[in-house]
């Protein structure tokens, strides 16, 4: 066991972020002597059961693997600066920041981000992490549980594109994926044939790489900008869905500035303006309102 404080790190809030679908919270009886909260987490092969007690963190893992799980927590990035840079005249920006401040933006398998996202449309965020669990319990390679820590199950890392490909299309429709299916299906087959290159990928630029991504059966522009976030760590991206588009409407949307405005470019248009100026950290400050708007709709899960 690892003890140690990173600020601006906060377990709970990183977990209902909306970007790690692998982070279950631990029983309540690994939790004594450990701390307030408690998540086991998959990434990569990797099992870590991390706790929290007010700044602390304490990490259960293999020494070798203690590299491993802070960069997959991107201890190197300071992310006070990053709310310090906050604009003072956005009070809509500063109080999501105040209230997301332990959110971080987790370095994740690429890979796994893909075919998350695509999981992602028109789903809610129970419904994601239940889909993700079943991809990789029918598929990925089996982990085995620690009974040292109360848990005794044998969870599973997420299928690489060869163990997924190994699905069939009806297999993967038995999951119910709904119309996600035939996207994970062509996909699995374009990353085990080598035209959707995962190495060549992780080399790339933002421009790039959403250029490269949206040209695949299945990626359109916001799973592209989440795998560019999440997955490939390009922090000047800026996913819109849903809630980010109520945000983007209801507190940065002028009318006057806007009306001749094509609605086709309308909200590309507002996080220009308005989210343009936080180059290099733009997807944290869209963590940080995502976070506060579900937060202040008590839809946090």
């Amino acid at each position: 066991m690892t003890s140690c404080v990173i600020p601006c790190l906060d377990l709970r809030q990183i977990a209902e972020s909306g970007q790690c679908f692998r982070m279950t919270p631990l029983a309540a009886g690994t939790l004594t002597g450990h701390g307030d909260c408690g998540y086991r987490i998959i990434s990569r092969g990797r099992v870590l059961r991390i706790w929290q007690r007010g700044l602390e963190l304490s990490f259960d893992c293999g020494e070798e693997d203690m590299g491993f799980w802070l960069t997959y927590f991107d201890v190197d990035t300071d992310y006070q600066a990053v709310i310090d840079s906050v604009a003072p005249e956005d009070s809509y920006l500063a109080a999501a920041a105040a209230a997301g401040r332990g959110i971080r933006i987790l370095r994740q398998d690429p890979w796994e981000m893909i075919i998350t996202f695509v999981i992602s449309q028109q789903k809610t965020i129970p419904k994601i992490r239940e889909l993700v669990e079943a991809l990789s319990a029918a598929y990925g390679k089996a982990l085995e549980g620690d009974p040292g820590c109360g848990d005794m199950e044998t969870v599973h890392a997420f299928p690489t594109p060869r163990e997924l490909s190994r699905a069939t299309l009806e297999e993967l429709q038995a999951l119910k994926l709904g119309y996600r299916a035939k996207y994970i299906h062509r996909l699995c087959q374009d990353a085990v044939s080598g035209a959707l290159d995962l190495k060549g990928l992780a080399q790339m630029g933002y421009e790039e790489a959403m250029e490269y991504l949206t040209g695949f059966y299945g990626i359109g522009k916001k799973v592209a900008n989440c795998v560019c976030l999440f997955g490939l760590h390009h922090i000047s991206a800026f996913p819109v869905d849903t809630w980010i588009e109520k945000i983007l409407m209801s507190q940065y949307y002028d009318q006057r500035k806007y009306r001749r405005t094509p609605k086709g470019r309308l909200l590309d248009c507002i996080v220009t303006d308005c989210f343009g100026q936080y180059q290099g950290c733009a997807g944290v400050m869209q963590q940080y309102i995502f976070y506060y708007e579900r937060l202040r709709s008590s839809k946090l899960s």
